[in-house]
């Protein structure tokens, strides 16, 4: 067995197989049960370490995907509707504060993502944030950490529904009410969830990519037309400094919805378990990492130089009524896709946590028993989705929350405590001192989102509870 230092300074192990050592395997083969591990035979230990692994026997095979599908499918989870949050954001914080957390975003998302796929590479049994919480914590880890991902899948779900909503007001002029918007959302989104493996998932990424770019691309040629945000003077008014009155919670939940923008992280280990080659992850990480820094940047900035202080949220609705819905309509593979891919790998969690230890292998079967699972499983989770979009009808406020419950943890805190698991022991060196007090950074600041920002989204939320009713049929299209 070869062991190695990689970029994040962990010592990473590695054999042929890429399956775990006798010392990893007793770190966690079950969701943390170090007594039940493998026993007959490669193909029958690394099925029990691995719920994803090969098949020969005729099963759904899980591993199906090479790198630039994982990435693709990875930029669709990720770039969707946090962009379109992006201009308001910086219309908030100002230019120069909002890109330089952009890039500083950006580029912790980048080595916490690293982090992810290295931890993953010394225990290959890893396949969700619950089986990475028994690593660390053991039962209670597990437990929490997988319905913790699972909530976050669900809210992040939500907010898909709840601008499908506004999508369809805005295109039709809010032709029926927003809960009929809301049901017919959840049933399209349901329908696409319904196929069992990523690599399907992939093709319908590619679309979905090319669907926000087209949303965005249309938007600000809209908005650089109309100039909304130019004065009577017809001169652009583009602050690079915060607003003067800006309050600490409005100014936090800006920051919030920055974060959301890169809370794709909370699927790195579901994407890579049904990869074909799980060490061509950096890949796909590179590919994801380089389109959705370039893209909010860009977006951001161009949006917000030409709609100004008048920039909406989700920023489509910056736009003339006419290129509004026309961007809406380019939008809506975006808008379903990207909620369908958390979707599916939220249902995969429970789907793996309920079929994997079974001993008729239903997991792997193609019957209308596992199939039925399936199907109930997605439409408990679309159910749920629902439920959230409704009681929290405000797009920057349910991105908000979600961003400081969840993305905080998921895409910054966890990243820190893998690290530090994996590298406390052993010789120290200054740079593995240096990246021992960066993992600590990534740890704070999530501490700092979860709590600041719940505080900030929950009392911007009760401050317009008033105007935003939950369940509510009336029109919620072209507000910030």
């Amino acid at each position: 067995m070869d062991v190695s230092r990689n970029a994040a300074g962990a010592d990473v192990r590695g054999n042929d197989n890429n399956l775990p050592t006798s010392n990893d395997t007793l770190v966690s083969n079950d969701h943390g049960n170090p007594e039940s591990g493998p026993k007959n035979g490669d193909m029958e230990q690394e099925k029990q370490i691995d719920p994803m692994a090969s098949r020969t026997d005729g099963g759904v095979e899980y591993k199906s995907m090479v790198w630039w599908q994982a990435g693709m499918v990875m930029v669709a989870e990720t770039i969707s509707l946090g962009i379109l949050s992006l201009p308001a954001a910086m219309a908030t914080l100002g230019i120069v504060p909002g890109l330089i957390l952009l890039v500083l975003l950006g580029a912790m998302a980048s080595y916490t993502g690293f982090v992810i796929g290295q931890f993953k590479r010394r225990y290959p049994h890893i396949h969700s944030m619950a089986c990475a919480g028994g690593v660390l914590f053991g039962q209670w880890g597990n437990f929490i950490l997988g319905w913790g991902q699972f909530l976050f899948y669900v809210f992040i779900m939500g907010s898909h529904i709840l601008t499908f909503s506004i999508m369809m007001n805005a295109i039709t002029d809010h032709g029926v009410c927003t809960i009929v918007w809301m049901v017919v959302g959840t049933i399209m989104s349901l329908i696409f969830t319904l196929p069992r493996t990523l690599k399907h998932l992939s093709y319908y990424s590619i679309a979905s990519f090319v669907s926000i770019i087209g949303a965005v691309m249309i938007t600000m040629i809209g908005v650089s037309i109309t100039q909304p945000g130019a004065g009577p003077d017809g001169v652009l008014h583009v602050r690079l400094w915060p607003q003067p009155d800006l309050t600490f919670r409005d100014g936090f939940n800006a920051v919030s919805n920055m974060v959301f923008a890169y809370a794709g992280h909370v699927a790195f280990f579901t994407f890579i378990s049904e990869l074909k080659n799980p060490h061509d992850f950096p890949k796909a990480l590179a590919f994801l990492q380089c389109s959705d820094i370039s893209m909010y940047i860009i977006t951001a900035v161009v949006v917000y130089y030409y709609a100004g202080d008048n920039v909406a949220s989700p920023a489509l609705d910056s736009a003339s009524t006419v290129v509004k819905k026309v961007a809406y309509g380019v939008a809506i593979v975006t808008i379903v896709i990207a909620g369908v891919v958390n979707g599916h790998v939220g249902a995969k969690f429970l789907y793996v946590r309920l079929l994997h230890d079974r001993e008729d292998d239903l997991l792997h079967q193609k019957t209308w028993k596992s199939y039925g699972v399936w199907f109930a499983i997605v439409s408990i989770s679309w159910l749920g989705a629902w439920v959230i979009a409704e009681a929290v009808p405000v797009f920057n406020h349910l991105l908000g929350l979600t961003s400081a419950l969840f993305a905080s943890w998921f895409t910054f805190g966890l990243s820190g405590m893998f690290w530090m698991h994996m590298n406390l022991n052993g010789k120290w060196s200054l740079g593995k001192a240096f990246l021992f007090l960066l993992n600590c950074v990534n740890i704070l600041v999530a501490a700092i989102l979860f709590g600041v920002g719940t505080y900030a989204s929950i009392s911007a939320m009760v401050e317009t509870g008033t105007t935003n009713k939950p369940f509510s049929c009336a029109n919620n299209a072209g507000g910030r």
